[in-house]
């Protein structure tokens, strides 16, 4: 599901500047703040809404990254603790409803320490003003990235190392550790290469081979054979990571038999070795025949097989 928009949620434009977010989040928080409303459900959560679109608008660099990947990509890159870390929104309430018996640490400890905790259990929005929530003063470190990082089935088999480039204040470089049999969805860390001093998460998609299928520790290719060397077996080189192989076939092999080459599969991840590569065998069928085969087919018929 699409990320809400913080420009509309503020009723704001990407060219209006930071006074003018600022005073239309002072605008609706006084409409929407907790304190005010009574405990009504819908108002905390407008109230929610507009603290976050705040929170990330206000801060030029949380609005750059924001501006550059889109609501969507920036969820994925920050959490709620990235989000909250540093922002002034308690100074803005406590301006606010000063003298009004109103308390901006006491609404956002309330709506926001069972669901604000960041990675780690971690409360971190005592930067802000909003209180030590649960306990814990923030460890005031920068903010972490995320990010997708493509790589080939290749690259997953022998590791190595990759190049990265990603924009913060400007273009950075960074070059990545690929490790040995890695597959999709595993996340790689690197330590304080995110906003002034977070880390970066990368999280591995492996691509699509054009020739070899993977299925966890294990690797698949097809090989077509010859409706001759299925009947009486042959001889038949066949693809690995590590160059050409040649296996032997069978007499009577059927389509799509699964013929097995150990350790010749991905590297395990964890535990050492590898998993296996299976040949399956397509077999392929002339498209026209002699009359002297036509022949030898039509007395093959008339046995039994």
């Amino acid at each position: 599901m699409a990320q809400k928009d913080y420009y509309q949620t503020l009723g704001v434009t990407k060219n209006s500047s930071k006074e003018e977010i600022k005073k239309s989040y002072r605008k609706l928080a006084m409409k929407y703040h907790p304190d005010k409303t009574k405990g009504n459900k819908t108002s905390e959560e407008k109230f929610k809404e507009i603290s976050e679109a705040y929170a990330v608008l206000s801060d030029a660099k949380k609005r750059k990254q924001y501006d550059m990947f889109g609501a969507d990509g920036f969820r994925q890159r920050f959490s709620q603790e990235d989000i909250f870390r540093g922002a002034d929104m308690g100074d803005i309430l406590g301006d606010l409803f000063k003298g009004k018996g109103f308390s901006a640490d006491s609404v956002f400890s309330q709506m926001f320490a069972g669901g604000g905790r960041g990675h780690g259990g971690r409360a971190s929005y005592s930067s802000s003003g909003f209180g030590d929530f649960g306990g814990q003063h923030s460890c005031q470190r920068g903010q972490d990235l995320k990010m997708d990082l493509e790589i080939s089935l290749r690259d997953a088999y022998f590791g190595g190392e990759k190049m990265i480039s990603y924009q913060l204040e400007k273009i950075e470089e960074v070059k990545v550790k690929i490790p040995k049999g890695v597959d999709s969805g595993k996340k790689l860390r690197l330590a304080g290469k995110g906003l002034e001093g977070g880390d970066l998460y990368l999280t591995i998609k492996v691509c699509s081979d054009p020739e070899f299928q993977r299925d966890g520790d294990d690797l698949a290719v097809d090989r077509e054979i010859k409706l001759t060397d299925a009947i009486l077996g042959a001889s038949l080189e066949v693809p690995t990571m590590d160059g050409v192989k040649r296996i032997k076939v069978p007499p009577l092999t059927q389509s799509h038999t699964r013929i097995r080459i150990k350790n010749q599969g991905m590297p395990r991840f964890k535990g050492g070795g590898h998993g296996d590569l299976y040949v399956r065998t397509l077999i392929r069928f002339p498209k026209e025949i002699s009359k002297d085969q036509e022949g030898l087919f039509q007395e093959l018929k008339k046995e039994e097989w």
